[in-house]
């Protein structure tokens, strides 16, 4: 964070190190408006990510923190911006509509040190032609949950978007009642959906999909760009890195809670923190969405809801599927080449499941401090995790206490856990594993704090009432959750067993 100061003359210098590029606004106009955030009143820095600006390669200059705080609102734009706000459409439980950004820009493109570039985009900077009736507006309380949520998720390992900071407005927004306004920046590397697919499929421009793909693999497949059955390839590498994304949520915990279409990176990045939350107890049924009355998004119907939105993005790719990389794609297809696309892509799709249990099954292996592969390690597995769930025990505590050693003295007199535990410990004793290795693999996969779902409100309150003492601490800890210390019962224990259930509302 950096402090705030008085220096009201600073404007666009106050940030140093800009490298824009904007290739996304060399795609065809249909994909975006050209427009400038909305200026607010009094924009100041709330909170400010310095390790991801260093990372980026800009230099904040802190005696100018009130130019910050303008460049950050969309008052004045960056040297080398091109501002545009991003055209998709999305299926949003299950039913498809024209979508966009309705309060957000995308600054541009910035180039960073490493090479990488990332999109730069702000987050309730006012109505665009998307809004569909909205304010284009954002509530300081959902934009800090984004920021730290997605701070923590980059500490736990977990591909996401990030936060480089979030500025207040000096506005209020208005939902059921009144609320301070603020306008978050957000990192990515970009901000291309499965959404992005589906658009360019229903807009009236035949070669709308192949600029869109061959966009998105010169950004993120470079490798693919000159193989013949590039579309295809394409189409393998996002559901491999969505297969896997998804199970680094499982093993983790984590509810995405609206995984629309409009929702899924084509980067495999963790995007859109809505009604996102972590689970107590174990529990696969688990919904914290408000809105998700029937469960669609529930914690263990993560993977197979993501394989659907992946069906859509597929085909959305179908009349590129068996082209060559210089044919005429708004040519007609016979039936037998679109019955081969759909076959390829069907086959493509059936390997999510493979994928994903591959990477879920590997993971639970270091969870459990194994490094070989057993027959019997999924039941093994499993048996804990349907104990979890028989006696309401909390998913990331019963890791956390199993790293340590504590589990059996936490859970005195619990004799399927005792058994569970030698059987355990029996498989550990036939593997490549030291004991050191296996403890070393454990806490390097089980963290020892999330963001509690209670904690997180507690901690939004203070904040809110001007006490950034618990935000601080808090954040501090996610950052590094692979502890070797215990963590203060005050950010670690779980909500109490008579607390109200956990609602989250799409407030981001």
């Amino acid at each position: 964070m950096i402090a705030k100061s008085n220096d009201d003359t600073a404007g666009d210098q106050s940030i140093s190190g800009w490298s824009f590029d904007n290739s996304y606004g060399r795609l065809p106009d249909a994909f975006y408006q050209t427009i400038e955030p909305t200026p607010v009143q009094q924009p100041e820095v709330a909170v400010f990510n310095d390790s991801l600006a260093s990372e980026m390669g800009l230099e904040c200059i802190t005696e100018a923190i009130d130019g910050v705080a303008r460049v950050l609102a969309g008052n004045v734009i960056p040297p080398g911006s091109q501002p545009i706000a991003q055209a998709y459409a999305g299926h949003q439980f299950g039913h498809f509509t024209m979508l966009g950004d309705g309060r957000a820009v995308l600054l541009g493109e910035h180039q960073m040190p490493s090479g990488a570039r990332v999109d730069v985009q702000l987050k309730g900077s006012g109505r665009t032609l998307y809004s569909r009736g909205g304010d284009g507006r954002a509530a300081l309380g959902p934009m800090l949950r984004e920021y730290l949520i997605s701070e923590a998720m980059h500490g736990l390992g977990i591909p996401t978007s990030r936060s480089l900071a979030v500025v207040t407005t000096g506005e209020s927004v208005y939902r059921e009642s009144a609320l301070p306004g603020a306008i978050l920046t957000r990192i990515a590397q970009s901000h291309v959906r499965v959404g992005t697919f589906q658009y360019a499929a229903g807009i009236d421009d035949p070669k709308a999909i192949g600029v869109l793909a061959d966009y998105v693999i010169d950004r993120h497949d470079a490798d693919l760009a000159e193989q013949p059955d590039r579309y295809l390839r394409l189409l393998e590498s996002v559901v491999l890195r969505q297969a896997e994304l998804v199970a680094q949520w499982m093993l983790v915990g984590f509810v995405h809670g609206v995984l629309n279409t409009d929702n899924v990176s084509i980067a495999g990045e963790t995007i859109d923190y809505g009604p996102c939350a972590f689970i107590d107890r174990y529990r696969i049924d688990t919904v914290f969405s408000s809105i998700d009355r029937q469960g669609r998004y529930a914690f263990g119907n993560q993977p197979a809801i993501m394989q659907w939105n992946l069906a859509r993005f597929a085909e959305t790719l179908l009349p590129l599927l068996g082209d060559s990389p210089n044919s005429d794609r708004s040519a007609d297809v016979s039936d037998a080449d679109k019955d081969l696309a759909v076959d390829s892509a069907t086959d493509v799709l059936r390997g999510f499941e493979g994928h994903y249990q591959e990477a879920w099954l590997s993971g639970m292996r270091r969870k459990l401090g194994l490094g070989d592969a057993h027959g019997g390690d999924l039941q093994l597995i499993q048996s804990l995790l349907d104990h979890m769930s028989d006696r309401k025990l909390d998913y990331t505590n019963t890791f956390d206490s199993l790293t340590r050693g504590t589990l059996i003295d936490d859970h005195s007199g619990d004799a399927l856990l005792a058994d569970w535990i030698d059987r355990w410990q029996q498989r550990r004793h036939s593997d490549r594993f030291s004991e050191q290795e296996s403890i070393a693999t454990m806490r390097a996969a089980n963290p020892a704090i999330i963001p509690r779902n209670h904690i997180v409100e507690q901690v939004l309150k203070s904040a809110g009432d001007g006490d950034w003492r618990p935000w601080d601490d808090f954040l501090r800890l996610l950052r590094s959750p692979y502890q070797t210390e215990p963590v203060p019962d005050n950010f670690h224990q779980p909500a109490p067993a008579d607390a109200q259930p956990y609602r989250t509302f799409c407030g981001t």
